[in-house]
């Protein structure tokens, strides 16, 4: 490999959108926020109202949107401490966030 490739540092898309995380994020979003729509407005629903739907939309948009950053964070985090295993000993490596 060249050092090009080594130092081929996937892009924010990459990182979001491979390695299956939309699928975990969607499914993380039907589960917590079905949750917590149930705990948000489960009463008001029993009593035959229905919450207005963009609440609900971002009840599930919620928890979408935090398990896909997690996952670039963590993605980026591995990253950073992969590269600073690779570098000579002794010698330290500036990564920027």
């Amino acid at each position: 490999m060249t050092s090009s490739q080594e130092e081929h540092a996937p892009s924010v898309a990459e990182l979001l959108f491979g390695d299956g995380t939309p699928k975990k994020a969607f499914l993380t979003a039907i589960i917590v926020g079905t949750v917590l729509t149930i705990i948000n407005h489960g009463d008001g629903v029993l009593a035959g109202e229905l919450p207005p739907f963009w609440k609900v939309a971002l009840t599930y948009c919620v928890p979408y949107c935090v398990t896909s950053w997690g996952a670039y964070t963590g993605k980026r985090a591995q990253i950073r401490r992969a590269r600073a295993a690779k570098a000579p000993n002794g010698a330290k490596k500036v990564i920027h966030q």
